[in-house]
């Protein structure tokens, strides 16, 4: 009888809804992560404070509502300094850094860039729910490495733990947990014509159940609302039945459906972001309008993301490629950044395949890498190079390191015979 009044009278349904309601919002009922891991991790955080900008004003945070995830698109080195000392902006002036609380390095090593009671100017120009200034409202966690290549276990599980002890912290649901490129959003431009979503693309790929997280919202609320108008390709990200899920060396390259505004966001026009074009060419994102124009873009562009060094340095010498400050293993290689055939020869003269490279974040600048390669092979006595490479041991892309740490390829040497005992030769996969 009263199961019948209460459905006559709409209130079992109202009921359900809100119980729903209430399910889809409880953190989780058990920890993912032990009382020893979570002390463990703690401990080991590395203290960056005391390299904060003095310049920086500490405002302590007024309410806490969400943990603002981020991909730094930076190599570690330059994004502790980013994010603790400021960043250059397009009119020519810097920042005054405390960009974010946390950085997670790819080997999972985490660092305090500034007090979780304290503002970080994380979020930028950013709205959820009909909040705006989330900066103010939130907690930032910056992950080294960019939005189109993955994210490493190591990251994900010290994420995962730090999360869950800011939760506790703060009182705060799994779907409190945002990624920078949902909440950011942007002024009109070529693109859109009124205020929209899309401003940022860090962290959209970011995989919440690696880092044991339950789902985000179902729906952007503030694009249901009509504040802002919806960017399609984070919709499907983020919302969408059938998620994308795009091949990393695919991610950053433009083709018909992969628009700069898609790679780059709001940086798509600024003069650190380099656009390598298939003939080699490449120019700066200030560039483009006026040398080339954004219609003549032409597919298969690779994107570049916050270079802040002299664009100089972006030349990479062909086949041997050099990774100096503001250039990783991942731009120059792509997705075979970590494969045994891109071969890396360090500056201290060890030659180390991509396989056995664990620690991205200390690999040294002016380390080479060639990529599509086999070898070593060693030079002696009985073991020449035509014996080694066959008619290919003068062609451009049969690679020589000296015992000197000199790297040549076989059309740059011109005696054979002079070559030292103990050069190795590198074979491209091909032959």
């Amino acid at each position: 009888m009263m199961f019948r009044r209460l459905w006559d009278n709409k209130q079992f349904v109202i009921s359900v809804s809100i119980f729903i309601i209430f399910l889809f919002n409880l953190p989780s009922l058990s920890a993912a992560f032990t009382q020893t891991e979570r002390y463990n991790f703690q401990r080991s955080i590395v203290d960056f404070r005391s390299r904060l900008n003095p310049s920086y004003m500490k405002v302590q945070r007024k309410k806490t509502k969400y943990i603002i995830v981020h991909t730094s698109e930076l190599s570690l080195k330059t994004t502790l300094r980013v994010v603790s000392k400021g960043k250059h902006l397009r009119n020519g002036r810097r920042t005054n850094g405390g960009h974010a609380h946390y950085v997670i390095a790819r080997n999972g090593r985490t660092y305090r860039i500034l007090d979780k009671k304290y503002v970080a100017d994380n979020a930028g120009r950013s709205m959820w729910n009909g909040d705006t200034h989330i900066s103010k409202l939130s907690i930032g966690i910056e992950l080294v490495g960019h939005h189109y290549a993955p994210i490493s276990e190591k990251q994900y599980r010290s994420a995962g733990i730090l999360i869950e002890i800011l939760q506790d912290v703060y009182d705060l649901y799994d779907r409190s947990v945002l990624t920078h490129s949902q909440v950011a959003y942007g002024l009109p431009n070529r693109w859109f014509k009124e205020v929209h979503r899309g401003r940022k693309r860090c962290a959209k790929n970011f995989v919440r159940t690696k880092a044991g997280l339950g789902p985000t919202w179902p729906y952007d609320p503030d694009v249901r609302a009509g504040r802002l108008m919806a960017d399609v390709q984070l919709s499907e990200v983020f919302y969408g039945q059938h998620k994308i899920d795009p091949q990393p060396d695919e991610a950053n390259v433009i083709s018909r459906r992969n628009t700069a505004w898609a790679i780059a966001g709001e940086d798509y026009d600024s003069t650190t972001t380099v656009y390598k074009f298939p003939n080699g060419r490449q120019y700066t994102g200030d560039q483009v309008a006026d040398e080339v124009g954004w219609n003549r873009v032409p597919a298969k562009t690779v994107v570049r993301l916050n270079y802040e060094s002299r664009f100089e340095l972006l030349k990479d010498n062909g086949i041997i490629k050099t990774i100096s400050n503001g250039i990783t293993a991942w731009s120059l290689a792509g997705k075979s950044y970590d494969h045994e055939t891109t071969i890396y020869f360090l500056p201290s003269g060890k030659i180390k395949p991509g396989s056995m490279i664990n620690d991205w974040d200390d690999l040294p600048a002016k380390t080479r890498l060639i990529i599509g390669y086999q070898g070593p092979y060693k030079l002696n006595k009985d073991r020449t190079a035509f014996r080694i490479a066959g008619l290919k041991y003068k062609d451009q892309k049969t690679i020589y390191y000296l015992p000197s740490k000199k790297l040549l390829s076989g059309n740059q040497i011109r005696d054979f015979s002079q070559l030292p005992i103990g050069t190795f030769i590198f074979l491209p996969t091909t032959l």
